[in-house]
């Protein structure tokens, strides 16, 4: 089963082609890793899957990106905010709200009119123990996120994008900005993560990818390179500009 099938996908900034003609299949619950240099479009086609571009100006997107039940995303009758409930986020450097820790993952179900607080106290616990945080936060849970660490600040950003019980969940260089103690949590997150939503994830690290992710798919200058199973690609790529860029050869 797919969570999204990419069709001859095209999008321009400008007169800028920044990805050209990219299909592929994103399987659901599975992490799936984009790698390549900088550049090289793997963000920004991520931000299609939530329409995250459309807040880019001079825009312009040709091609399909299908969800499993048919819906073509880029449709313009699409309701966007509903998307972005369906396709969570989580991005480079942790961007909690200026509030409580309970109020940062109560805050989108407040958005959709929910006010009953047995519903949201537990949508809260539950989804800060998806997010392996409960437990360090349980009776904190009014403290500002701010003065969380680096490491639980991501842990509550993913929690917060899972208490809107999304399908998918984006992950661009999740971290990035975080100490390899704190990186081995959310790796290890994910791996729990993926019984639940499907996972994408944007990484500039080879090892991570090798590490977390069940498909990978390498981009060049907009071009889809090469997609498959992740032992596959690590070890046996078909492509040698995959094969030079795993192997360190530029990147």
């Amino acid at each position: 089963m797919t969570a999204f099938k990419v069709e001859n996908l095209n999008l321009w900034y400008d007169d800028n082609h920044a990805l050209i003609d990219v299909s592929l299949d994103i399987p659901r619950n599975q992490v799936t890793a984009f790698i390549g240099p900088s550049g090289c479009g793997k963000s920004t086609l991520l931000r299609c899957f939530n329409r995250m571009n459309d807040l880019i100006p001079s825009t312009r997107i040709e091609g399909n990106i299908i969800m499993n039940d048919g819906r073509d995303i880029s449709d313009p009758s699409v309701d966007v905010v509903k998307l972005r409930t369906e396709v969570g986020m989580v991005f480079q450097s942790p961007n909690p709200f200026p509030m409580s820790v309970y109020d940062n993952v109560a805050y989108g179900l407040r958005c959709q009119g929910i006010k009953d607080k047995k519903l949201l106290n537990s949508a809260v616990e539950n989804s800060l123990r998806q997010a392996a945080l409960w437990e360090e936060v349980k009776d904190s849970l009014q403290r500002n996120a701010l003065k969380l660490s680096g490491g639980q600040q991501q842990r509550l950003c993913i929690a917060r994008a899972i208490a809107l019980e999304p399908n998918v969940l984006l992950m661009d260089e999740p971290t990035s900005a975080l100490d390899p103690i704190a990186t081995a949590k959310i790796e290890d997150l994910m791996q729990s993560l993926k019984q639940l939503y499907t996972i994408i994830i944007v990484t500039h690290s080879m090892s991570q990818a090798a590490r977390i992710s069940d498909q990978t798919a390498f981009f060049l200058l907009g071009q889809l390179i090469e997609v498959g199973p992740t032992p596959e690609i690590f070890q046996v790529p078909k492509d040698k500009r995959t094969e030079d860029y795993i192997s360190g050869k530029f990147g």
